[in-house]
Order: C-alpha cells, then sequence, then structure tokens
C-alpha cells in the first residue's frame, strides 16, 4: 500500500521551508491510528517541528544550510500506533517517497545584501569527493608510508602470508641464483604493497541503485577533516564527502541490456547482480563499449567454459580504478634515482665507469657488506627490470617528455602528445592568474579559462591512455621505490657521506645529492623533482580521470583549482627550481624540460 507526498515540489528553493503533507491511498484508513516515520536524505536536511509532533503526517522540512543540487530524497512510512488497534489488512504496508531538487536561493527585491571582504564562495560540487579520493590514495603509496612497511617486512614485524595482503595471490621466487631471497622479498613485498593500496575501492548499496557510499580501503583512514575544511573552504566532515561521493559515482551495468528505469521486480533483481560502480568518466568509457561484456576478475569452473569470458572488460578496471601517473616516474628520473643507483651497482661489480675519473673508486665498500644478497639479488635481475629505452618511449607517449643523454639516443615514437607541455604549462600559468584574482576580494575569478585548458590536458591524457598505460607506470614505480629504499638504508649513508643537518622530506634524498656532486650533476637538489613527480602527479590524475568532457559549468574547475591550489604552485615553484622557467609569466614555455636541463647543466659545468 502506499502513501502520498502531496506537498512536495521537484524544486525547492535553498534557505526555505517546506510543509510535508502524507496520505493514504486507501480511503477506509483512518489516519489518526498511525505514526509516520519521516527519513531525510541526506542528513543535511531537517525537520524543524517539535520533537512531539515530528511523527505526525504534516511536517516541516527545512533546506536551510543545504548546497544547491540533485539526489535529495523524502521517504515516509506509517506505523500502527493505537493500542491494540489491527489494521483492515494486518499484512498492508504503508510507504511512500519522493526525490527533488534544491535550488539557489533567488534575489528577490527588498533581500539584504551582506559585504564583506571575504573570499567568495562556490557551491559545492560532487567532484570535490574524487579529489579527496586521489589525494589520499597517492599519499597512501608515497615513500614514508612505503619504508615503514618494507622495514617491517623485512625485519620480520609483518607477515605477507596474511589473507588481506596475499588475496589468494601466489608469489614464487623470482630469480634462479643462489644468495637473493632477501631481494626476491623485497621485491614480492613491494608488489604487494602497491596492490594493496593503490587506488580506491568504490562500493554500491544494490538496494537503492542511485546511491553509493564512499568507503575507500581501510589504510586510507578517515577524511583529514581540517586539511579538506581549508582546501573545500567550508566546514567539512567525512559525512559531507561521503554524501559528495555518493553524488558522484555512477553505476554500469555487466549486461549492456540491463537499462532504466526498472518497474518490475525481476527487473531490478536483475540489475542489482549486473550493476558495478565506477567513475563518471570510465561511465562514458563504458557507454562507448556497451557491445563488450563486463567480466569478474575470478571465474567459477563453469564460466571458464564460456566462451564469452575470453573477451570482455575486467570489473575490477571499473570498480577499483588505481591511481598512478607516470610523470611521478619522469621526474624521479630527471632528479638522477635510477642512476645514483646504478652507479653503486658499477662500483659494487667492479666496474669503472665510463670517462677518465670513476668518482666511486677510491670509496671503500665495507659499509655495503650487510646489503650484498640484496645488491647482488637487484644487479642479477637487470634482466627482468624496464630499460631506459623503454620508459623514455613511454613518457614520449604520454606527455611527449623526452629524457636527454648518450644512453637514450633519439626517441622516434610512433605516436607522441607533442602538445601536452605546451597544454600543461598554459593551464598552470591560467590557475596563477585565477589565483590573483581569487585573493582580490574585490573580484570573482572567472574559472571559464580553466575548465577550457582543463578540457584540453584531459583530452591529450586520453589519447595517452593507451599502449602500456597500466602496466608500465606500475612496473616503474614498483623499481623506483626499490631503489629509493636501497637508498634510504643507512649503509648507503656510511658508503656516501653527507650533510647530516640537512633536513630532507625522505631519507634517500641525500644520497642521491651526494652522488650527483661526486659525478658533477646538476646541482639543482633532488628535492625539487620529488615535488615535480608528486605534485604533478596529483594534478594530472584529477584532469585525466574527472569527466571534463561532460562539464560546462566553471564552478567545477573555480573548485578544481582552489582545491589542488598547494599542488599546482609547488609544481610551478618546483620547475622553475630545476628549469630557471617562470610559468606565471607569459609567453608560456612550451619546450621540453629536458632542453632547459641540458643548458643549465652546461652552464653549471662552464662556471667551474
Amino acid at each position: 500500500m502506499a502513501i502520498d507526498i502531496i506537498t512536495i515540489p521537484e524544486k525547492v528553493a535553498e534557505g526555505g521551508e517546506v510543509i510535508l503533507e502524507a496520505k493514504m491511498d486507501d480511503p477506509k484508513e483512518d489516519i489518526k491510528n498511525y505514526r509516520f516515520i519521516w527519513t531525510l536524505k541526506p542528513s543535511a536536511l531537517r525537520l524543524t517541528d517539535p520533537l512531539d509532533q515530528q511523527e505526525g503526517p504534516v511536517v516541516h522540512m527545512s533546506t536551510k544550510g543545504v548546497p544547491p543540487g540533485t539526489g535529495y530524497s523524502i521517504a515516509v512510512q506509517a506505523v500502527p500506533k493505537t493500542p491494540g488497534f489491527t489494521p483492515p489488512n494486518p499484512t498492508s504496508f504503508y510507504q511512500g517517497a519522493a526525490k527533488f531538487e534544491v535550488l539557489p536561493h533567488p534575489l528577490a527585491s527588498g533581500d539584504s545584501l551582506a559585504i564583506s571582504m571575504k573570499r567568495h564562495e562556490n557551491p559545492m560540487t560532487a567532484d570535490l569527493a574524487l579529489w579527496v579520493a586521489i589525494r589520499n590514495t597517492t599519499n597512501a603509496i608515497a615513500f614514508n608510508p612505503y619504508m615503514e612497511f618494507i622495514d617491517g617486512v623485512m625485519c620480520c614485524t609483518t607477515d605477507l602470508r596474511e589473507p588481506k595482503l596475499l588475496k589468494n595471490r601466489s608469489f614464487e621466487s623470482r630469480l634462479p641464483f643462489p644468495g637473493v631471497d632477501a631481494y626476491n622479498l623485497l621485491k614480492v613485498a613491494t608488489e604487494i604493497f602497491l596492490m594493496d593500496r593503490c587506488g580506491v575501492a568504490i562500493d554500491i548499496d544494490v538496494n537503492d541503485l542511485d546511491a553509493a557510499r564512499f568507503r575507500t580501503r581501510s589504510f586510507v583512514g578517515s577524511v583529514n577533516e581540517l586539511e579538506e575544511t581549508r582546501r573545500f573552504n567550508r566546514d567539512t566532515n567525512q559525512a559531507l564527502v561521503e554524501e559528495l561521493w555518493a553524488r558522484y559515482v555512477k553505476v554500469v551495468y555487466q549486461d549492456a541490456s540491463v537499462v532504466p528505469p526498472f518497474d518490475t521486480k525481476e527487473e531490478l533483481d536483475r540489475a542489482r547482480k549486473s550493476a558495478v560502480p565506477t567513475l563518471p568518466y570510465l561511465a562514458l568509457i563504458r557507454a562507448k563499449l556497451k557491445d563488450v561484456p563486463v567480466k569478474p576478475d575470478t571465474f567459477n569452473a563453469d564460466e571458464r567454459r564460456q566462451v564469452d569470458n575470453c573477451f570482455g572488460i575486467l570489473q575490477s578496471k571499473l570498480a577499483h580504478p588505481c591511481f598512478l601517473e607516470l610523470i611521478w616516474s619522469y621526474w624521479h628520473e630527471e632528479g638522477m634515482l635510477v642512476q645514483s643507483l646504478n652507479a653503486i651497482n658499477l662500483r659494487f661489480q667492479n666496474r669503472r665507469a665510463a670517462g677518465e675519473r670513476d668518482p666511486l673508486a677510491h670509496l671503500e665498500l665495507d659499509p655495503l657488506r650487510p646489503l650484498n644478497n640484496l645488491l647482488w639479488g637487484y644487479i642479477q635481475d637487470e634482466q627482468h627490470r624496464l630499460t631506459l629505452l623503454r620508459r623514455a618511449y613511454e613518457y614520449d607517449h604520454h606527455y611527449g617528455l623526452a629524457l636527454d643523454g648518450k644512453a637514450v639516443g633519439t626517441v622516434r615514437g610512433a605516436d607522441t602528445r607533442s602538445k601536452f607541455i605546451e597544454a600543461f604549462h598554459n593551464l598552470l600559468h591560467l590557475c596563477a592568474v585565477f589565483f590573483k584574482e581569487d585573493d582580490d576580494t574585490m573580484v570573482i575569478a572567472d574559472g571559464f579559462p580553466i575548465l577550457n585548458s582543463l578540457k584540453e590536458v584531459h583530452l591529450l591524457l586520453t589519447q595517452g591512455h593507451h599502449n602500456q598505460y597500466g602496466d608500465l607506470p606500475w612496473n616503474a614505480r614498483l623499481e623506483m621505490l626499490m631503489q629509493e629504499w636501497l637508498l634510504a638504508r643507512p649503509e648507503m649513508r656510511e658508503f656516501l657521506t653527507s650533510r647530516i643537518m640537512v633536513a630532507y622530506p625522505e631519507p634517500w634524498m641525500e644520497r642521491v645529492d651526494t652522488m650527483k656532486k661526486l659525478q658533477g650533476w646538476s646541482d639543482t637538489p633532488v628535492t625539487h623533482f620529488r615535488d615535480l613527480g608528486v605534485f604533478g602527479e596529483q594534478i594530472l590524475l584529477s584532469a585525466r580521470f574527472g569527466a571534463w568532457s561532460t562539464i560546462h559549468d566553471s564552478v567545477h574547475a573555480a573548485n578544481w583549482a582552489r582545491y589542488w591550489r598547494p599542488e599546482i604552485q609547488g609544481y610551478i615553484h618546483g620547475y622553475r627550481a630545476v628549469s630557471g622557467i617562470d610559468l606565471t609569466i607569459e609567453p608560456v614555455d612550451s619546450a621540453p624540460p629536458s632542453v632547459h636541463l641540458r643548458k643549465r647543466l652546461a652552464a653549471q659545468t662552464a662556471a667551474r
């Protein structure tokens, strides 16, 4: 049996009060025999009646403090309340529901306007929750959490055989050489670390296919409310981020023939079994490939016999996107991370480096004795690691970025993003202009230039979302995390003496700066290269996985610029430090970073 909510409009003004009235569809029923349970979603909606009047058929709802948008709903149930009363039909169940949209409060004649010297507040957009997820997941796979995890494994305080970590995957010895057990353990533990912490797990409530709840993996923990309040420019809590995430996530279906609305119970049950939650951008890709089935990651014996399972989209790629960006590896490579460990490995093998003088020839290897097995395994595993040329070609495919050096040679890519640097640097420049305007409380900064630039960068990034996109960035990150951990070991500190009183954010950095000084490489501190990798990854992930091609409201772009302001300004500063180029001034530089790095190194060498 149903209840009609007869007074709720489809659109409600922000900050107003609405009368809700429930009416049973059975004329024989007397509403005095029932109490009414009202449920409002999200929790920002509230009833303004006294507590003893909130269970009647007529109540008042307030939209004060509720951000404009869709996805708001009201549900009501009628429950018998009179003692001894028996409903005419004991099995009858009265309920009703309605959905509505909250509109911005219109400015009317006579309204008072408060003038204050405060920053203009934009309405919140649901994609704010995506940016929270990107920050949480990228921070979770940063070096310091990785070092804490690996130290626990190598010191036997973390058990890799826990089901949570293994996830039913069998890891066997990777190398057919004796004395490499320690290295094998390091490599397996690094892969498990990334498997367990890379990306976000999206969950849905199958009882309401229009809703989803925010749930990242347990390592992310709760939302940093103080940090997000500053970035959101308004009071922010865990519940608010979860509500925004629920409004942002989309639902696609394994079976392409499932199309809402669902008029029958059979259709609804079929949709529940087929529902897969995903990001709006990936939902657009699924719509383009609607003829391709979505298949689970594991099959039972009967499913393995089906030919259809040999072709399809893995469900985990939609429901568990992994947030990795290859630009992180590019800037760490330009910071001489890989070359530093390569130089140590040459010395470990008693091989002289190229040139007349080997800077490491006079260094004794005795401090590295505790790392013998690790370095031995690392050297013997060289044939299983990515080559410099493989990475160089993929940097070119993703971003049109080049590595400079004799070992690289000339990269002749079949498909290069030649316009990416120009588009990305233009986006950063427009953000700098926006920040200057936004800091002026007498001006409402225009977000449209940023929106158009974001669309351009998004298009270029997705054009490079092919080839080795998922696999090569993963392997590059795995290898470079291992290199950082090896360099961060105390034994390396004894081998490469450095300035102890310099406070580096990550312990491997001082070893790289020491090596750069010994070898006569660039004297720019590796800290700036690390910042470019970390900040660049977060900025580009938000541009890649946002559904920017479907957004036409500049509020989204303005919110994006404000949210990522620390990372954008950090990237601009880091780029000036390593290349000497200021992206805040015109004309905006569009030359590859390797060109400027080569010029600065030549000037540094000539000045000696």
